[in-house]
């Protein structure tokens, strides 16, 4: 026996996904794998900060899965606008979403969509030059920037903000985006904590580079620092991650000032209550919260103090969201595919894995054990025989050849690469990315 599967989305999740099934010896197994972009890796391109180069170092295991018999990549391919989930399941034994988490959680306040509040994702998205991303216009020249949220997400644009053009030249950021950093007027950049510094989901290793940049300093106002009972015992029982936090932020809070270009200042327990302006931003406003104890969890209440703080731009990092696929169930409230341990529910030889799966948790390793399970299940139901498809002889490039779509397969991808990371080598820096559709199809697809 032997399997045909669509994997649609080719961040870590798919690559993971495709690299379990193509592992598989019964049944074995045949991958395509599809993406809506003409370039694959997902968030690792996309979505990890320039300046951490190593971690986009997975992408060398994503090459090796690329290079299995049987696997095959079409890029430039969209579930809804270019193939339909009923087309693929016509062609294929089954098909796995790795779609990922597309867009940003809204915080619901007024004045969230004045020129100026950006989701963060979107900011993420231009400086690591997605495509779609490219025309947005990130007015940089003000003093301070709000960032609301206390993830990695939220430490990496604010890191991203606080770099020199020294720091930014041998990263692949691009170059409008490294310009514009450069000659901000920016002094300072604003973190605004919803808990306390305890329950901040940042990691240790992030928050500590925060201390490490060449000219910008962490600021931490030590009566932040004065924790509740139960955040006193909730930094008891956590002696790895929220410890090694707490003690860093201990750390900014003694440091006397550096007078370096830039400060970092990290605020715990307030909320956005609006953000404010005429015609772009202005300032937000905020309320100060406490932390009480509720059915077990610490959660954050308003005490009615309003502060409002200057600013001229706002990046809102308060979580990521899945987006529906035609033809596939979504949940609307969680933000995923509904699905029991990978399985879609309510619909036939269909699966899910990573963030559409379970929702935005986890780093970059975790959805390989997540991808894991889905597939497990996948070749369960393969043996019992629940897999078994109408035949035909349509294929997925004869179908796309048909709608006059232009696919790009994984030769493209690394025609791609090869130009960027000759563009990037007389300057130091690891690719220069090609950031335009017509580029990249035209370089992924020669004639």
């Amino acid at each position: 026996m032997s399997l045909e599967v669509a994997v649609v989305g080719s961040g870590p999740a798919g690559f993971y996904t495709a690299d379990a099934l193509l592992k598989s010896e019964d049944p074995q197994v045949a991958v395509d794998l599809i993406d809506r972009l003409p370039t694959p890796w997902g968030l690792v391109r996309l979505g990890v900060a320039p300046d951490h180069e190593n971690i986009k170092a997975v992408s060398r295991a994503f090459e090796k899965t690329a290079a299995r018999p049987g696997f095959r990549f079409f890029g430039n391919v969209e579930v809804g606008s270019t193939v339909s989930h009923e087309e693929l399941l016509a062609i294929y034994d089954a098909v796995v979403y790795t779609v990922g988490a597309q867009t940003d959680r809204r915080l619901g306040i007024p004045g969230e969509d004045l020129p100026g509040s950006w989701p963060a994702t979107a900011f993420v998205a231009w400086y690591n030059g997605h495509p779609d991303f490219q025309d947005l216009g990130f007015d940089l020249d003000c003093e301070r920037v709000v960032v609301i949220g206390n993830g990695n997400v939220a430490i990496d644009c604010a890191r991203m903000l606080a770099l020199t053009a020294a720091e930014l030249a041998p990263t692949d950021t691009i170059d409008d985006a490294a310009d514009a950093i450069a000659a901000s007027s920016l002094r300072e950049i604003l973190m605004l904590g919803r808990r306390g510094p305890v329950q901040a989901a940042f990691t240790p290793p992030e928050l500590k580079e925060l201390g490490e940049l060449s000219d910008a300093e962490p600021v931490v106002d030590v009566r932040d620092l004065d924790l509740d009972a139960a955040s006193k015992a909730e930094l008891e029982a956590d002696r790895d991650r929220a410890r090694r936090n707490f003690d860093l932020l201990q750390e900014y809070a003694a440091r006397e000032p550096e007078g370096k270009a830039r400060r970092i200042v990290l605020r715990f327990l307030v909320s956005p209550v609006a953000i404010v302006g005429d015609e772009r931003v202005e300032a937000i406003e905020i309320v100060h919260n406490e932390l009480v104890e509720e059915e077990g969890r610490i959660v954050a209440r308003p005490t009615g103090e309003l502060e409002t703080i200057p600013c001229g731009l706002v990046l809102r990092s308060v979580g990521y969201q899945g987006v529906a696929l035609p033809g596939v169930p979504f949940d609307e409230r969680r933000g995923v595919i509904p699905n029991t341990g990978g399985r879609v529910d309510g619909a036939a030889r269909t699966y899910a894995a990573g963030w559409i799966k379970r929702g935005p948790s986890g780093v970059i390793g975790t959805n390989k054990k997540d991808a894991t399970e889905t597939v497990e299940l996948l070749l369960a139901d393969a043996r019992a025989g629940l897999l078994a498809r109408v035949e035909s002889t349509q294929s997925l490039e004869g179908l796309l050849d048909a709608k006059g779509a232009s696919y790009v397969e994984y030769a493209g991808w690394q025609a791609i690469d090869a130009a960027e990371r000759a563009a990037g080598e007389p300057r130091g820096r690891p690719r220069v990315k090609l950031v335009a559709w017509e580029q990249l199809l035209r370089t992924g697809r020669p004639l």
